[in-house]
């Protein structure tokens, strides 16, 4: 983690502070690098890379007996398998004294498909659906908001295409969109985005297709038709505005009357992959058997079961991201500029605090029988088979004779680290001060690796890894909810590591 302590803001005026100490600490901690420093002639004068250098550090590695067993050991072996800690791993137990009191199931998976934040979505609300019907074997239709998120991307896509017709095609945000246009990724503001517009449906009334599951041909198809659609806007745009004939208003309805025309075809080409969805006021019924054997029914729409069984106790719309990101200023709300699905929709919105907020709202939520949305990077220290991440997982220092020094904030400043992954925590582990040692994880990749589809997050990985926790305002601390319902928002740029990428 960062240079600034991880304790929770005790006034307004403290987050200021906490970033001014880190930016203090760490010009003190370069001057103090400066002064020390030795400095030598180097041996390259144009900066190539001299064989005297090579020669040399050959000599000093060979020299080690310690690298040479690296050296031996690493010739036939991966280096994760290698190094794995097996004091780490027998630390790692899956046990935890403080968890949900209802085990939802089965546990999911995404397969080929960047879905983690939809299925991190509905492996939370389905939690109280199945405590109230009384099920043990029930899933929300992921694919169901797949299917409205991917084209309200189509359209936010060629809506930014319009809105952006007279930069140049080079420009950084045209490009960057160009690149990242429907992403299956996504942001917890995002998904209250669908929510709200669509509502939600079991899976048997929208299940699975094989597109849903496997999304890169429907990506490729789409983005292709998509970046044509973009050019087609630019060129009516920029002829239109040539003519000198119409009003700006006008110019704006003709654009978008043909970006109607053309995410026709988009609907067209998503709902044979993908299989027509009920609509959102279209009335549906569903059938199902509780864990005693007794059948049940319920007939409605989609809005209506979302209303109905998802968000009567802690509604999605009220609940919001905590993150921490040590390189901006605590106690701050921030955005992402030109991030999300449904145009006009909710922004994607962030309070940046310190960790121990972070830490201190899953355990409140997990007491109060409430799963947890996080995000974090889940490819640092991951042991998959084991489902474990750790810090102390893999012995890479000692193996390699090096020291990593990268913070938190180095990370994310220099693309070593981002939000990657969406998950749910349904428990936690306390030492007896009540204080978090490991958390249950419930991941989307299926129950063939980690206990049974479960994994294990250490405290330390909590630190330097996890990003975002979603919290409703009722389990919140006041001083955030505040922040978070002030409105005064700092801008990100799209490419910032706070945005999407998952």
């Amino acid at each position: 983690m960062g240079a600034v302590p991880s304790k929770p803001a005790s006034s307004s005026a403290r987050p200021a502070v906490c970033a001014l100490d880190e930016k203090r600490a760490a010009v003190d901690q370069v001057a103090a690098s400066l002064s020390s420093l030795h400095l030598r002639p180097a041996a390259s004068e144009d900066g190539s890379l001299p064989m005297t250098n090579i020669e040399s550090w050959e000599e000093e590695v060979s020299s080690s007996s310690k690298l040479q067993l690296t050296r031996t050991v690493l010739h036939h072996n991966n280096i994760q398998t290698a190094f794995l800690s097996r004091s780490a791993k027998i630390a790692d137990a899956h046990i935890f004294n403080t968890q949900l009191d209802f085990k939802t199931g089965p546990v999911t998976n995404q397969k080929s498909s960047g879905r983690c934040w939809l299925f991190a979505t509905t492996n939370v609300l389905r939690y109280n659906i199945m405590k109230k019907l009384n099920l043990d074997d029930f899933q929300l239709s992921q694919s169901y908001l797949f299917f409205w998120d991917k084209l309200n991307k189509s359209n936010y896509y060629l809506e930014l295409s319009i809105q952006h017709a007279d930069l140049p095609i080079d420009d950084r945000i045209v490009f960057h969109t160009s690149q990242d246009l429907i992403s299956d990724g996504g942001q917890w503001d995002m998904v209250v985005n669908i929510l709200e517009h669509y509502g939600i449906v079991p899976q048997p009334v929208y299940p699975e297709s094989l597109h849903s599951s496997l999304s890169s041909p429907l990506n490729t198809v789409l983005k292709r038709k998509l970046r044509e659609h973009a050019l087609i806007l630019r060129s009516l745009a920029s002829s239109l505005r040539a003519s000198q004939v119409h009003t700006e208003a006008e110019v704006l309805s003709a654009l978008r009357a043909k970006k109607e025309e053309l995410m026709k075809e988009v609907y067209t080409i998503m709902t044979a992959t993908l299989g027509v969805p009920p609509m959102a006021n279209e009335k549906f019924t569903w059938d199902y058997y509780d864990k005693d054997g007794k059948a049940g029914h319920w007939e409605g729409t989609a809005r209506e079961f979302y209303k109905t069984f998802a968000s009567d106790k802690y509604s999605p719309s009220e609940s919001f991201s905590l993150i921490n990101d040590p390189r901006n200023e605590y106690g701050k709300l921030y955005s992402v500029e030109k991030l999300g699905n449904v145009w006009g929709g909710r922004d994607v919105l962030y309070v940046n605090t310190e960790i121990d907020n972070l830490k201190n709202a899953v355990v409140k939520m997990i007491k109060a029988g409430q799963p947890v949305f996080f995000g974090c990077d889940v490819g640092q220290f991951l042991e998959r088979e084991a489902g474990i991440m750790d810090t102390k997982l893999f012995d890479f220092e000692n193996a390699f004779d090096i020291k990593f020094g990268l913070s938190k904030a180095d990370r994310l400043r220099t693309s070593e680290s981002a939000m990657t992954h969406a998950m749910v925590i349904s428990g936690v582990h306390l030492d007896p001060a009540g204080k978090p040692l490991r958390y249950k994880i419930e991941n989307s990749w299926g129950d063939s690796t980690g206990d049974k589809g479960y994994y294990l997050m250490t405290d330390e990985w909590f630190e330097q890894f996890v990003y975002q926790v979603v919290v409703p305002k009722g389990l919140a601390p006041k001083e955030l909810v505040k922040v978070f319902e002030g409105g005064e928002k700092t801008l990100l740029p799209l490419w910032d590591p706070m945005s999407i990428d998952r």
